[in-house]
C-alpha cells in the first residue's frame, strides 16, 4: 500500500507522516529512508530537526539521496513499512547530480520507477512530497525544469497511491482515500 503525503514547506507533513507510519507499523520494522544531503548549515539544521522528531519512534534510518531503488538492498524483510522523506530532495539530488542538470522527464521516470520497485518490496510505503507550485513565480530554466519534474512525479505518484493526504497548517486533508 502506498500513501502520498503532500504539503507546503513547514506544513507539518513530516510529523504527520512519521506518526502515521508508527501507527501503521505496530510490531513491524519501520524504515526511514532519508534523501537529504548536507550541503550547508541550514540543511544540517533541518536534518537534525528531523532526527529529533523521529527519536524514540523505532525507525531504522537509511540514507539514500539518489537511486532510491537501492534502498531495497538495505531492507531485510518485505514484512516492514517504510517512510520516504522526501521527494523534493530526491528530485534535486538526481536532477543536479553532475555538471549538467538532467531533463525533468528523465528524472521523473527514474524516481517513479525506483519508488514502484520500493513499494513492491515493503508492506506499506508512506511518501512525503512538497507542493512547489503555489507561488506562481517564474524562475531560471534549471529551477523551472526541477518544478516540472516535481509536478510529473507528484502526478504519477498520485495515480499510483492508494491514499493522498495534503497537510495544511498541520491539519490533514484527505484527497484520495482507500
Amino acid at each position: 500500500m502506498m500513501i502520498l503525503i503532500i504539503g507546503g514547506s513547514s506544513s507539518g507533513k513530516s510529523a504527520f507522516a512519521e506518526d502515521m507510519i508508527v501507527s501503521l507499523s505496530k510490531e513491524k520494522k519501520k524504515y526511514y529512508i532519508a534523501t537529504m544531503k548536507v550541503y550547508d548549515a541550514e540543511s544540517e539544521k533541518k536534518i537534525e530537526r528531523h532526527r529529533i522528531l523521529r527519536k524514540g519512534k523505532g525507525f531504522i534510518t537509511l540514507e539514500q539521496p539518489v537511486n532510491i531503488q537501492n534502498a531495497i538492498d538495505k531492507i531485510d524483510s518485505r514484512e516492514c513499512n517504510a517512510l520516504l522523506e522526501c521527494i523534493s530532495n530526491l528530485t534535486a539530488n538526481e536532477m543536479f547530480l553532475g555538471d549538467i542538470p538532467k531533463v525533468a522527464d528523465t528524472v521523473a521516470g527514474k524516481i517513479v520507477d525506483g519508488i514502484k520497485q520500493l513499494n513492491d518490496n515493503v508492506s506499506q510505503l508512506v511518501i512525503v512530497s512538497n507542493n512547489v507550485f503555489e507561488d506562481g513565480n517564474v524562475y531560471d530554466s534549471a529551477t523551472m525544469e526541477y518544478i516540472k519534474a516535481m509536478g510529473l512525479i507528484n502526478e504519477k505518484l498520485g495515480m499510483l497511491a492508494d491514499s493522498i493526504i495534503e497537510v495544511v497548517a498541520g491539519i490533514p486533508v484527505y484527497i484520495k482515500d482507500c
